[in-house]
């Protein structure tokens, strides 16, 4: 247990707890990609902006804790958090520019082409005000990357405001509109933004917030309603679904979304590498059961389907759902594995357009952890922010040169 003593960012306490129990951080799959389909569709990764962790924060936020978990104790060099498994850079905070890039480079790095970040509105309650600030913040970085960027909207957060006195049931549709009009002249606006035949794509999330009849309500009202993808299954408002593991189905699901999108407009298929929630062991509710990771072939499986599905797009479930355990970012217990996956595909897919290599994945970690030493040393945060540059125009080969030059001293 570490107590009464200034604490470091989660990525360097984590590389000390990697030091300690000897991890290898070069895990790679083990298995081969499967084939490239000839013209890949997109490859967005579902991100969660929600984490909160000191000391970028005054608290370690309620999806590391779940009320249950303590990351103040650390045992084996790991903080105690709420999931099955363990970041590679430890528990972060989702507002960290640092941790913002090292996940981006990554992407970049591993040929995921941009991110669908989870959006709880503009309301002030709970914590939605730190999910949209962090997810503002990701946009702004993912934009300078030229990766794509989009949006799922959590409606369930509209029974939530109503519960708790915030907004008159009345007004539900009006609420959704206003969020809905506020996108379409902010982030919907930006170039980087996820598009489909010139329209915004704008995905929601679950069955619990607006009902069939109030969405309708929203596309009627909207000054110009973005092209809506809803979950699972295809309401009467949206042009198309997307799709999401199911715990209790397992990989079956997916046949049954493909059957009803064989119908659709557009569909946005899912590839997830596992699912083993924490819930029942933080006493949040009970698990929703689990999906194995049976060695990687679960995340081999629904990409490569996904991939040759001929839809214009394709979600990662997810980046960074630690709690949930379908996380794809680099962890202690599957390493780069999952990204290098991606990676092979990108490669079989053009070689000439794509060459990054598993050894390139490992290139902005090297970074995160020299960022943690830039306070208060303008020179080295130049270099630093050089190597970034390097990495984001893809020059590998300069930015592992300097990162040697620079992490002797």
């Amino acid at each position: 247990m570490i107590r009464n003593r200034p604490l470091l960012p989660g990525y360097l306490v984590a590389a000390i707890a990697l030091a300690a129990i000897g991890v290898l951080i070069v895990a790679s799959s083990g298995h081969p990609a499967p084939a490239a389909p000839a013209n890949l569709p997109l490859i967005l990764a579902h991100y969660l902006p929600w984490f909160e962790a000191r000391p970028e924060s005054s608290h370690w936020g309620w999806h590391w804790t779940m009320n249950a978990f303590d990351p103040e104790k650390v045992t084996d060099g790991k903080r105690s958090i709420a999931s099955h498994y363990y970041p590679l850079i430890g528990p972060y905070d989702s507002g960290s520019p640092a941790v913002i890039e090292y996940h981006l480079l990554l992407m970049k790095l591993a040929g995921i082409d941009g991110v669908i970040a989870d959006w709880y509105g503009l309301s002030n309650y709970l914590d939605y005000p730190i999910v949209h600030r962090n997810a503002a913040a990701l946009f702004r970085q993912a934009e300078k990357l030229g990766m794509r960027t989009g949006i799922c909207y959590e409606d369930q957060t509209i029974p939530r405001l109503v519960q708790a006195r915030q907004l008159l049931e009345s007004d539900r549709v009006e609420h959704a509109r206003e969020e809905i009009d506020w996108l379409r002249a902010n982030w919907f606006a930006a170039p980087s933004y996820l598009r489909l035949n010139g329209k915004p794509v704008l995905l929601s999330f679950g069955q619990d917030g607006l009902t069939d009849a109030e969405w309708n309500q929203v596309a009627a009202s909207v000054t110009e309603m973005p092209l809506y993808l809803s979950e699972h299954r295809r309401r009467a408002a949206a042009a198309g679904g997307f799709d999401w593991p199911v715990p209790q189905d397992g990989l079956s699901s997916l046949d049954r979304f493909y059957k009803l999108a064989s119908g659709w407009p557009v569909a946005m298929p899912v590839a997830f590498p596992r699912f083993h929630d924490i819930y029942q062991e933080a006493g949040v509710h009970a698990s929703w059961g689990s999906i194995p990771d049976d060695g990687g072939r679960t995340f081999t499986t629904t990409l490569d389907r996904a991939l040759k599905s001929g839809a214009p797009f394709v979600q990662i479930a997810t980046w960074n759902d630690w709690g949930e355990g379908t996380m794809a970012e680099p962890s202690v217990e599957f390493g780069y594995r999952d990204l290098e996956t991606v990676q092979g595909i990108r490669r079989a897919a053009g070689p000439t357009a794509f060459s990054f290599t598993p050894e390139d994945l490992r290139l902005p970690y090297r970074l995160l952890l020299l960022r943690g030493r830039q306070a208060g040393r303008p020179q080295l945060k130049a270099e630093l922010d050089t190597v970034a540059d390097l990495l984001a125009a893809g020059a590998v080969s300069k930015a592992r040169e300097a990162l040697d030059r620079i992490e002797p001293g």
